[in-house]
C-alpha cells in the first residue's frame, strides 16, 4: 500500500468523527440519546432563506459553475451586512471572498501563507481547522494553552521571541469556541499592534459574534485601528442563521489579502452553488426580522443549561456569546472517559476538552442546542455520571 504523506501521519483525529456512529449504534439499542456535541441547533433557517433556495434552484443559470465570482448580488448583501452591523465599507468584488462554509476558507488560507519553518500560532482548545490548515501547509502549529489565568486569551508575551519571529498567521477566534470566552477591545487593539510590528497575519474567526447576549455585542476586528494592513476576518450563516449544512461564508480583507485566498480556492474548488449563495442573500436581508428571535431562543436554552448543570453539580460561568458552556472537571477525572462515560452509560454526548488539543484537558464543552427540557435532563444524567466517577476516582 502507498506510504502516507507525513503531514497527513501528523493529523490528529477529528473529534467529532466517530459520535454519529456511536449515536446510530444506541440508538438501534433503544437508548434515548441526547446530543449536546456539535455546534448544530435544532432550528429553522429564516423563511425567506428557504423560499429563496427554491426558487434559485428551478432557474438553470443558478446550477452552472459559480467559480469564484459567484453570486454577484451575494457580495454586495455581504458588503451592505458588514457596512450596517459594524460600519465598515469594504468592496465587494476585490475584498471579499464567498466561501463553501468558513471552515474551507479557514483551512485553505494556511497554503497561501504557510510553508515548511514557518509557524502558525494556535489557540488550544481550539477549532480543528486552525490546525489542520497549518500541518497540511507543512507549517509548525505552536499550541498556545487557552486557560482561566488568561481569561481564555492568547497572550503573545509568553510565547518565545524566536517563535514569533517565524510566526505568519494567528489564529484568534472571539466570541470563542469552545470557551464562550470574549475578547475586550483594548486586547484586541494589543494585539493588531503586535502582529503589525510582526508582519503576522491575523486571521480572526468570528463566526459567532451575532449570538450575543445580556447587551454585549461582538465587534470586527475591523473596528481596531491598522487592522485592515494584516488582518482577514471570517464569517458563517451557520450559528446565526441555524444553517449549518447549507455551507455557505465569506471572508473579508484588503485586496491583497483577500485575492491571496481566492487564488488558492480557484485551484481547490470552482464555487458555491449559487442557488445557496441566493439564500444567503435572503438570509443577510432578513437579518432584522429574523435574528433577534433566534438569539433569544439561545438565551433562554443558555439560561436553562447553566441553570441545570449547576444543579446537577457542575461549576459553570455563565456566557455573554456562542452556544456553549465550557465546564471544568474534578481534578482527576479526564475529559474523555468523562465523555466516553457519559454516552455509552448515559446517552449524553458532549465533546470533551482533549478533542479541542491537549489545552483543553480538564474541561468539556456542551452546546445549548435543544430544547431546555432535553438539557435539563442531559444536565441530571451527566451529574449521575460525574458522581459515579468521582466515587471510582476516590
Amino acid at each position: 500500500m502507498p506510504q502516507f504523506a507525513g503531514r497527513f501521519r501528523t493529523l490528529p483525529e477529528y473529534p467529532l468523527a466517530t459520535i454519529p456512529q456511536r449515536k446510530r449504534e444506541l440508538a438501534a439499542r433503544g437508548v434515548d440519546v441526547i446530543d449536546l456535541g456539535a455546534g448544530d441547533a435544532d432550528l429553522a433557517p429564516p423563511p425567506k432563506a428557504l423560499e429563496a433556495l427554491a426558487r434559485a434552484s428551478r432557474t438553470p443559470a443558478m446550477q452552472r459553475y459559480g467559480f469564484g465570482l459567484g453570486l454577484v448580488a451575494f457580495r454586495e448583501a455581504v458588503a451592505a451586512w458588514m457596512g450596517r452591523r459594524f460600519g465598515l465599507r469594504f468592496d465587494p468584488i476585490t475584498e471579499i471572498v464567498p466561501l463553501i462554509g468558513s471552515k474551507e476558507g479557514i483551512a485553505h488560507l494556511a497554503f497561501a501563507y504557510v510553508e515548511p519553518g514557518a509557524v502558525a500560532i494556535i489557540p488550544e482548545p481550539g477549532y480543528n481547522a486552525y490546525q489542520g490548515g497549518a500541518m497540511l501547509a507543512d507549517g509548525t502549529p505552536y499550541r498556545y494553552a487557552l486557560r482561566p489565568r488568561t481569561d481564555f486569551l492568547v497572550d503573545l508575551d509568553e510565547i518565545p521571541e524566536d517563535t514569533l519571529k517565524r510566526a505568519r498567521i494567528l489564529y484568534l477566534n472571539y466570541p470563542n469556541n469552545p470557551t464562550a470566552a470574549i475578547a475586550p477591545r483594548d486586547y484586541l487593539e494589543r494585539v493588531v499592534a503586535r502582529c503589525r510590528a510582526l508582519d503576522i497575519l491575523l486571521v480572526y474567526d468570528n463566526a459567532y459574534s451575532e449570538l450575543a447576549f445580556d447587551g454585549y455585542v461582538p465587534p470586527s476586528i475591523f473596528e481596531i485601528d491598522g487592522a485592515r494592513d494584516v488582518a482577514i476576518e471570517f464569517h458563517s450563516l451557520s450559528k446565526t442563521y441555524n444553517m449549518t449544512g447549507w455551507r455557505c461564508g465569506w471572508a473579508v480583507a484588503k485586496p491583497e489579502i483577500a485575492s491571496a485566498l481566492a487564488r488558492v480556492k480557484s485551484f481547490t474548488d470552482t464555487g458555491q452553488f449559487m442557488a445557496v449563495q441566493a439564500a444567503g442573500v435572503a438570509a443577510l436581508e432578513s437579518y432584522d426580522e429574523f435574528v433577534p428571535g433566534n438569539v433569544a431562543t439561545f438565551r433562554a436554552r443558555r439560561d436553562a443549561a447553566v441553570e441545570a448543570f449547576r444543579a446537577a453539580g457542575f461549576t459553570c460561568e455563565v456566557p455573554r456569546a456562542t452556544m456553549y458552556l465550557w465546564i471544568p472537571l474534578p481534578e482527576g477525572v479526564t475529559s474523555a472517559a468523562f465523555a466516553s462515560k457519559l454516552l455509552d452509560e448515559a446517552g449524553v454526548v458532549v465533546m470533551p476538552g482533549s478533542g479541542f488539543g491537549a489545552g483543553g484537558e480538564g474541561f468539556f464543552r456542551i452546546s445549548f442546542i435543544t430544547s431546555p427540557e432535553r438539557i435539563a435532563e442531559a444536565a441530571r444524567r451527566a451529574g449521575r455520571v460525574l458522581a459515579s466517577m468521582a466515587v471510582e476516582v476516590g
